[in-house]
């Protein structure tokens, strides 16, 4: 065989590889009972319960926080996220965690914020001032 076949087909099949990984890695978001049901790695959206417990001792154990968090659904589950307290995180809108179910506890490897913009109200103050 020619080289240039040779190199085709092995570009061929990277490219195979690597669409069946980036196909793995994306993936809807689930709830607290689909994340229960499964057992697999999900991605979990929901937002953050303010009146319920928080634990974060850094000193004891600077990777581990522990918070409650209302799915989409409405289920309250209590979720440990298993790295430090993010900055600002009381004042996120909504939460997207990535993790898997172990008993009644979403244990979550990795989190990303949703945050109020910060130019929110510089929007609602010129809007009032152009309706005015």
């Amino acid at each position: 065989m020619k080289k240039s076949y040779i190199l085709a087909v092995l570009l061929v099949i990277i490219a195979v590889v690597l669409l069946f990984q980036t196909g793995n890695a994306t993936s809807e978001y689930a709830n607290f009972s689909k994340a229960a049901e499964t057992g697999d790695k999900v991605q979990l959206v929901g937002t953050y319960v303010k009146d319920k417990p928080t634990v974060y001792d850094p000193l004891t154990d600077p990777n581990y926080f522990s918070f409650f968090l209302e799915d989409l659904s409405g289920t309250e589950r209590e979720v440990v996220l298993l790295m430090g307290k993010p900055q600002d995180f009381e004042m996120s809108e909504s939460i997207v965690l990535t993790g898997r179910m172990q008993d009644e506890r979403f244990i979550a490897s990795d989190i990303q914020m949703k945050c109020p913009s910060k130019y929110k109200d510089e929007e609602e103050m010129i809007k009032n001032l152009t309706e005015s």
